[in-house]
């Protein structure tokens, strides 16, 4: 029984890994799934060491991180590449989901490809903003002070949901429990999910630039797209390096080198970067209820996009109206994220709503349409040429 385990094991990993048939046409766009996969592992194996040094108390978490950077033996390189992985981790899915949209690999017969990919996406933030509470510096503390009362803003239940996150009546060390525990547990629920996002793939095949099925010109994954994979990831490792040895600092806040103290607010609360363009939706709106409502709204309308967007060409390299508004979207998704990072005041105050509506306006208005006229520009030629 164990041998026939251990077979099957092996049989798995040589069908869905080795000899997996992809197709030769895949760009170094393709290459980001698996640099996101190369982040993911490093993440987690960073966080069970740091995880060996750190205490989960308010009256010594910030002290713990200094002694973590400043004593234990590579602490400073550990820390580094676990707090700049994370928005290199971000950076690499952000720019897979791009790709993933312009070549349309979300539409059917991927459509739970997607659908777990943006799942993956939630609980990434989900456990982002999670760690970024745990070095209980001054941003941590008032970044978990502002998002948990968000929650408050629910009807009925929304007061006790708060203090089930806290822990009690205020944040203390009953929520930085809490917060820790999770997040040590969630990632290793994002690579379940990651190992089910590419059992799906690859039930489904992949897709490739033109967006057409490639079945005679296929090739094994190792070793061809292996070593393109590895030579990518050293490519990038070497950005990633560049920030670890000489800019360590530069991704991080630096009010969050100030222990946490909830007498003195920072003049102008910023999360981490890759939270900005929902830092900007969730104050675009004066009602904390309605901005919370955008928020969730911003990822399911992210999620969800296969069932309500079905366009019966792929890829972007053959629509060139659709391949113009994926950028014109990409641009309106940047200012969202150089808005939440600016001070609630005219006029980046209005921009941001202008650019909240843009954003729900293009998804669910702008690519269905396109969608439509498309389909009907494609059956008048075809009744033309009839």
């Amino acid at each position: 029984m164990r041998f026939w385990n251990q077979s099957l094991l092996l049989k798995v990993v040589e069908l869905s890994g080795i000899f997996y048939k992809s197709p030769a046409n895949f760009n170094y766009w393709f290459n980001f799934g698996f640099m996101a996969m190369f982040f993911l592992v490093s993440q987690i194996l960073t966080g069970i060491f740091l995880a060996m040094f750190y205490n989960a108390f308010t009256e010594v978490s910030f002290g713990i991180v200094i002694s973590i950077t400043n004593e234990i033996y590579y602490g400073w390189w550990l820390r580094s590449v676990h707090s700049d992985g994370a928005s290199f981790f971000f950076l690499v899915v952000y720019i897979h989901m791009f790709r993933s949209l312009y070549y349309g690999s979300y539409v059917y017969p991927r459509q739970f490809v997607w659908v777990t990919g943006g799942i993956i996406w939630l609980i990434m933030i989900a456990t982002a903003f999670l760690g970024y509470i745990l070095p209980w510096g001054q941003m941590s503390f008032w970044a978990a002070m502002v998002i948990t009362n968000l929650v408050g803003s629910i009807p009925l239940v929304g007061n006790d949901v708060v203090y089930l996150l806290w822990g009690g009546f205020s944040i203390g060390n009953s929520t930085v429990h809490r917060f820790y525990s999770l997040h040590y547990t969630l990632p290793f629920v994002i690579l379940m999910l990651s190992i089910l996002h590419v059992f799906l793939l690859h039930e489904y095949g992949s897709n490739n630039p033109l967006g057409i099925p490639v079945v005679s010109d296929n090739v094994p994954f190792v070793p061809y797209y292996l070593i393109k994979d590895v030579f990518f990831v050293i490519v990038i490792l070497f950005v990633f390096f560049f920030f670890i040895f000489f800019l360590p600092d530069y991704l991080t806040h630096s009010d969050n080198y100030i222990e946490a103290n909830f007498l003195v607010t920072p003049a102008h609360i910023v999360p981490e970067w890759y939270f900005l363009p929902l830092y900007a939706v969730l104050r675009s709106v004066p009602n904390k209820l309605f901005g919370v409502f955008l928020i969730l709204m911003f990822i399911v309308c992210i999620i969800l996009l296969p069932f309500y967007n079905k366009g019966f060409i792929r890829s972007g390299l053959f629509r060139p109206f659709y391949s113009f508004f994926v950028f014109i979207f990409l641009f309106v998704c940047l200012l969202l994220g150089w808005i939440g990072g600016l001070p609630v005041i005219y006029p980046y105050y209005e921009i941001g709503q202008v650019l909240t509506f843009s954003y729900f306006f293009f998804l669910l208005g702008v690519f269905p349409c396109l969608n439509l006229f498309e389909r009907i520009i494609y059956l008048s030629y075809i009744n033309s040429k009839n």
